[in-house]
């Protein structure tokens, strides 16, 4: 593995044939699935930058665990699509170390309880560095993978660490829904200086979503830190990241047939968070469901219902945030009881008529 880093640094002329695509083609609308997204991402990171590499346990010669490097390692080889061994630790120190040198690493953890192994490399090696040198030393580096709760794995393999990482100085946290926040914001975190956390959902990986003319352009980067109103509404606000988005609109949607418009933030960046977007939301609204399936102590929902407080949003406020969020108990193996620990579409429709009671 050392050996592909330093001839990666040194002297490395990527193979890459480029194929003209008509502009009529390039910038239409097109329907794929959040892995597809992904995948396409990193493909074209790959061939824009010979720095960046991709390293993880089974991402090449087996295409990744979840197929979201399908076809990388036999276009861009062993050199630049690089197979670990089963040691979280190892691979990610290798990375961060990569990243101080100069490389571009994008980490792929199988899922993110398994980064738990390596988060004195995350925290304590790459989100600090800069920070203690002054500057001198930045690490341009992604870390993504799974996270939150996905089908029957239980209590190791299935929680949320959107707030343990947003909290942290020196991170960038991003959490994507679809695709056209997939490929975009997976891009933008490439080429971002910092160290980036990327939070995927494995149930979202085969939804499939219309990704549009301008995020097919291999030209464009999502902002980072700017959140993304999904639906437009002035009676509540709803405020989700990632799989809950689709539970949020879906309520939403069954909210408007009862003559409730709800409007939908879709958060995207947890670090930096858009404080500007919810604030304005909040102020047109009056009325706020905050929904996550982590915890609720201490986590994004918290934050949230904090910077209301505290940004100059309280005294618009007609009732009281409400909180949708995960179980305050390790997740459940039995379907049944797993099903009742994680917020559903039913659960925020009950909190917007909660948050909406004398209105009507």
């Amino acid at each position: 593995m050392y050996k592909h880093l330093l001839k990666l640094r040194y002297g490395y002329q990527p193979s890459i044939k480029f194929t003209h695509v008509h502009a009529s083609t390039q910038y239409t609308p097109v329907k794929m699935t959040v892995r597809e997204a992904i995948n396409l991402a990193m493909d074209e990171e790959l061939a824009h930058d010979p720095n960046v590499f991709l390293l993880g346990e089974e991402v090449g010669q087996y295409q990744g665990a979840y197929k979201v490097s399908k076809g990388l390692f036999q276009k861009y080889g062993g050199d630049r699509v690089i197979d670990t061994p089963i040691t979280e630790a190892g691979f990610t120190g290798i990375a961060v170390g990569a990243a101080l040198y100069g490389l571009k690493p994008i980490v792929e953890f199988m899922t993110w309880n398994f980064a738990m192994q390596a988060i004195d490399h995350i925290i304590n090696s790459a989100a600090k560095s800069r920070y203690m040198s002054a500057g001198d030393q930045q690490a341009s580096i992604v870390f993504r993978g799974i996270n939150g709760a996905t089908a029957y794995v239980a209590a190791q393999h299935s929680q949320c660490f959107a707030s343990w990482y947003s909290n942290v100085p020196g991170l960038v946290v991003l959490a994507p829904f679809d695709c056209d926040d997939a490929k975009s914001l997976l891009k933008a975190a490439v080429r971002n200086p910092n160290p980036v956390v990327f939070l995927e959902n494995e149930i979202l990986y085969s939804e499939t979503f219309e990704l549009s003319a301008e995020a097919r352009d291999p030209n464009y980067l999502a902002p980072i830190g700017k959140a993304k109103i999904m639906r437009q509404g002035d009676h509540v606000t709803i405020i989700a990241f990632s799989k809950m988005v689709q539970y949020s609109l879906r309520a939403a949607e069954q909210l408007f047939r009862e003559g409730i418009n709800c409007e939908v933030i879709n958060l995207r960046s947890l670090r930096p968070l858009d404080r500007e977007t919810i604030l304005e939301s909040v102020k047109k609204t009056g009325r706020v469901v905050c929904v996550e399936e982590g915890w609720p102590q201490s986590g994004i929902s918290a934050e949230i219902t904090a910077l209301i407080m505290e940004g100059g949003a309280f005294k618009y406020l007609d009732a009281p945030v409400q909180r949708v969020t995960g179980a305050e108990i390790p997740t459940p193996y039995a379907f049944n009881l797993e099903a009742m620990a994680f917020p559903k579409t039913e659960q925020i429709v009950d909190a917007v008529l909660n948050v909406l009671k004398g209105a009507r």
